[in-house]
Formats: structure tokens, C-alpha cells, sequence
């Protein structure tokens, strides 16, 4: 009888610390939210501030819709996910944050790090996830 570890990769919990890190040169993440309508996911560019995610979206969009707030500063409840999978090793890292994410007052926005949005139209609406909780598997090779 074969045994589990007979080659198949191991799916193990990655420490907060560690998610960070692997999350921390920005790129391409999904904000999770829900929109009226039900649970929705979307594509955004983020940059990682501390413990916080920032990304942008276009003022008319339904995510700055589904997360503003009529208080300013106030959080509505949203996960972000980065994740990176190689299929060749079928080998990778998953990380997700859940927390609050508000829009970005002006004074916030000017003190914020950058992030570029990749599509060439207006993206002047700046959030700010702060990570209540995280977590994150690896998938390594067995």
C-alpha cells in the first residue's frame, strides 16, 4: 500500500509574518466584497502598507461603490487574496486578509504609497484594507 507521502505535494499554514512577506511586493490581488447583489471578487493592482493593502478603482466602479461609506473613514467588511501557482510543480502560496477596508481621504491618499493601476482609465478612488486576520497555505513538493 503506497503511503500519502508518496510524491503528492503538502498543503501547509503559513504565520502571519510570513504572509506579509510573500504579499509584499504588490502586484495583482482580488478584493473580495459583497455588492448588493451577493459575493463578488475583482481583480485589483495593490501595494502592501505595514499591515494594510492599498489599490485604487474608478470612481463610478461598483467596488467604490460597494465599499464607500457615509461615514468618512468607515469600514466595510472585505477580504483581499494574492496568491502565486506554479502548474508545471503544482507548487505555490495562497494569502488571504480580511478586515475593513475604507476610502482614502485626501490627506491619506498624499501620505499612502504608490500603487499603479495597469488599465489606462481613471482610477482616483484609493482604498486602504486593514488585515484583521491573515492567513495563507503553501503547497510544496512531496
Amino acid at each position: 500500500m503506497a503511503s500519502e507521502s508518496s510524491g503528492k505535494p503538502r498543503l501547509e499554514e503559513l504565520e502571519r509574518a510570513e504572509c506579509l512577506r510573500l504579499i509584499a511586493p504588490g502586484g495583482v490581488g482580488r478584493v473580495a466584497y459583497d455588492d448588493g447583489e451577493g459575493p463578488t471578487v475583482v481583480p485589483v493592482n495593490y501595494a502592501v502598507d505595514g499591515e494594510s493593502v492599498i489599490f485604487r478603482t474608478s470612481v463610478s466602479g461598483r467596488l467604490n461603490r460597494s465599499l464607500r461609506t457615509a461615514v468618512m473613514g468607515g469600514d466595510v467588511r472585505a477580504a483581499f487574496e494574492v496568491d502565486h501557482l506554479d502548474e508545471t510543480t503544482r507548487q505555490g502560496w495562497s494569502v488571504l486578509l480580511r478586515g475593513g477596508a475604507h476610502r482614502l481621504s485626501d490627506e491619506e491618499r498624499d501620505a499612502a504609497v504608490r500603487v499603479d493601476p495597469w488599465p489606462g482609465d481613471e482610477r482616483e478612488a484609493w482604498f486602504r484594507l486593514s488585515a484583521a486576520e491573515v492567513s495563507g497555505r503553501r503547497l510544496r513538493g512531496g
